[in-house]
Parts: C-alpha cells; sequence; structure tokens
C-alpha cells in the first residue's frame, strides 16, 4: 500500500473520532449545562427549607401574630410581613402565594426545553380557581373566598365572582376550554363532580402529553410525576366514592386515565366492595407498601391518611430520581414538593394556633397533617 493511501485512511480514521467526540461533548453540553444554574440555585433555596426544630418552635408561637414574625427571616417573609390584617384566611393565602411566587420563579429559571411543564404546572390554579368558584356560585356561597388570587386567568376568575348568572359566566368563558364543560354542566348533561372531573382530565392530559413529548430522563421524569398525580387523584376519587356509597357505574366515570395503576387494578377498586376492599386491591402494585403504612387509618374511614402516605411516597421516589440524575428536572420537582409539604405544615399550625390548641398538642399533630 502506498504512503499516500496509508495517510489518506488515517486521516479519515482521525476526522471520524474527532466528529464522534465532538457529537457525543455537545450532546453532554446539550444534555447538562442549561441545568447548572437552575439547580445550584435550587440547591441554595433548599438550604432555606425549615428544618424539624424550626417547625417545633413555630409550634410555640400561642398567636398568630407570633407566628407571623418568626417567619419574617424565612422564604415566606416576603409575602406574610405584606399582609395588612392578619388572620388565619390571610395568613394561608400568603403560604399559597409563595408557591405560585416559587412556580413563577421555574419558569423563568429552568431550560427552555422543559420551563412549558412549569407553565401547565401554574394552569393548576387556573383549573383550582375556576371549579371551586363554580361550585361556589352553585351553592350561594361567597365565591370570593374560595380563589387564591393568582393565575393567567384571573382577570376572568375575576369577572366570573362578579357575574349575576350562569350564562353570564359562560359568555365570560368563551373560546377557553372551560366553555364546553360548563356548557354541558348547564344542559345537566353533566354533574358539578363530573364537571370538575372534566377540568382536572383536561389538565392532566395537557400534563401527560408535555410529559411524553420530552426526550431521555426529561421524560422519564416528568412522566413519573405525571403518573402519581394522576394515581392519587384517582385513588383519593375511588375510597371518598365508596366511603359515600356511590354506584361503580357512576364512579367509573370519574376515573382519569394515564396514571401507573392497570385498567384492571382501577376496575377492580371501583367494583370492589367498600373502602377497605378497594384499598386491597393495591397490594401488588408500588403502592402495596404505603397502603400497608396507613392501613388501620384507612380502615377507620380516614382516607386523609393515604392521601399524605402518597404525598410522601411521590416526595420519596422524586428524591431517588434527582439523585440519580443530579442535573435534570428531577430537583426542581423535588423542591417544588417539599415545599408543598412545608406550606401544608405550617397552615396546620397557623390553623391549630387560632383553634387555641397548646403548644405540646400542636407538636403532636403538625407531623399528621402534612
Amino acid at each position: 500500500m502506498e504512503v499516500s493511501t496509508i495517510t489518506a485512511i488515517l486521516d479519515t480514521t482521525l476526522a471520524v473520532v474527532f466528529t464522534w467526540v465532538a457529537y457525543k461533548t455537545g450532546q453532554i453540553i446539550w444534555k447538562y449545562t442549561p441545568y447548572s444554574y437552575p439547580n445550584a440555585r435550587i440547591k441554595a433555596m433548599e438550604a432555606r427549607l425549615l428544618s424539624d426544630q424550626r417547625i417545633l418552635e413555630l409550634s410555640e408561637s400561642r398567636t398568630l401574630q407570633n407566628f407571623v414574625v418568626n417567619l419574617e427571616d424565612s422564604d415566606y417573609g416576603s409575602r406574610l410581613t405584606s399582609i395588612e390584617n392578619v388572620n388565619l384566611r390571610n395568613v394561608e393565602m400568603a403560604l399559597e402565594l409563595s408557591l405560585v411566587d416559587l412556580l413563577e420563579l421555574m419558569v423563568k429559571i429552568m431550560p427552555k426545553r422543559v420551563k412549558g411543564f412549569f407553565e401547565l404546572l401554574e394552569e393548576g390554579i387556573d383549573v383550582r380557581n375556576i371549579s371551586n368558584v363554580i361550585k361556589a356560585k352553585l351553592n350561594g356561597l361567597p365565591a370570593q373566598d374560595y380563589i387564591i388570587p393568582a393565575g393567567k386567568m384571573l382577570p376572568k376568575v375575576k369577572a366570573i365572582i362578579e357575574a349575576k348568572t350562569m350564562e353570564e359566566i359562560l359568555v365570560i368563558l368563551e373560546g377557553t376550554e372551560y366553555e364546553e364543560p360548563l356548557r354541558k354542566l348547564l344542559l345537566k348533561e353533566i354533574t358539578v363532580q363530573e364537571f370538575e372531573l372534566e377540568l382536572y382530565r383536561n389538565y392532566y392530559t395537557k400534563l401527560f402529553r408535555y410529559a411524553s413529548s420530552r426526550k431521555g430522563e426529561e421524560k422519564v421524569i416528568l412522566l413519573e410525576f405525571v403518573r402519581m398525580l394522576i394515581d392519587e387523584r384517582n385513588i383519593s376519587t375511588i375510597l371518598r366514592a365508596k366511603m359515600a356509597g356511590m354506584p361503580p357505574e357512576d364512579l367509573k366515570k370519574l376515573i382519569i386515565e394515564g396514571g401507573s395503576l392497570s385498567k384492571a387494578t382501577l376496575d377492580a377498586m371501583v367494583n370492589a366492595e367498600d373502602h377497605v376492599m378497594a384499598i386491597g386491591e393495591l397490594e401488588g402494585t408500588k403502592y402495596g407498601q404505603v397502603i400497608r403504612d396507613v392501613r388501620e387509618e384507612l380502615e377507620s374511614g380516614n382516607i386523609e391518611a393515604i392521601e399524605r402516605a402518597i404525598r410522601k411516597y411521590r416526595l420519596t421516589r422524586m428524591k431517588e430520581l434527582a439523585q440519580f440524575y443530579p442535573l435534570s428536572v428531577g430537583v426542581a420537582l423535588t423542591y417544588i414538593l417539599e415545599r408543598e409539604m412545608e406550606v401544608r405544615k405550617l397552615r396546620a399550625i397557623a390553623k391549630l394556633i387560632v383553634d387555641g390548641v397548646k403548644p405540646e398538642k400542636i407538636k403532636e399533630l403538625v407531623g399528621e397533617v402534612a
């Protein structure tokens, strides 16, 4: 073989090797670099999460005013100190709005290719507001007491609150995804429960589609997150419906597709004789251990126990994924869940203080209500 031929082969080989190395390096940079800044910022925020000791100290606040003062140096300080009239409703609202602030921050700092997911999570505020306002209106309750003053559709939500008739509300929601479910409700084609379900079904479907459209580990993490949200809602719906004696044929309409529980498991739960038998159908699924840990409470009718246990399981699972994929969206989702749990504890403490419960008892209860 001539020297020139050997040189050409070597040059080609080197070119292929360098191209492959450049491609793989580019892949790594594309995959991980966008998460470097947001995840470093989230890690810094994690250091400000309230410790168990701090939570116990807050339980000794004795008055709501002291409770607010004791949180001035925390991430809730700006929201709480802006309250003009310190009462339970305003404190709870300030804590809820701190979570809205967190979602808005995530939309700003997360990589472009995944920030749409956090925008969709923000849409959950609209779903909750519209659902609550319609239900309050139908029951003759003051609708403004059931909303969070946030969300992209807040102007329309405020207009709905002021509306005199349901037909006027339909006009306000014209052209939105909420128009058709409300039309069905007004025509009595669906119940209020089915109306609410339809809103959440649309919402979860959008989350699911977005998660499915991602690639690699983003897809893995987001899909598991969404599936656990749907599982939690389905399990809660079935158990509460069983407790209320709802017939299986009506209950079937309230199930949301897309969770990790199989159709066979859901059907068995729906057709179970009562909520205890329905719980038994979860044995053998990933929620088996979760159920076993709270079985006694469930059998006594405490459905909140399993909702609380599933939330803890979801946080644990997200922590596992965040550790396995440290430069990923899992870090942000874990932090959001941690803050949500923290807010539940703070709301519980505030409520117990207002109810005049003694600090020693609050310390006992606060871990059970998060």
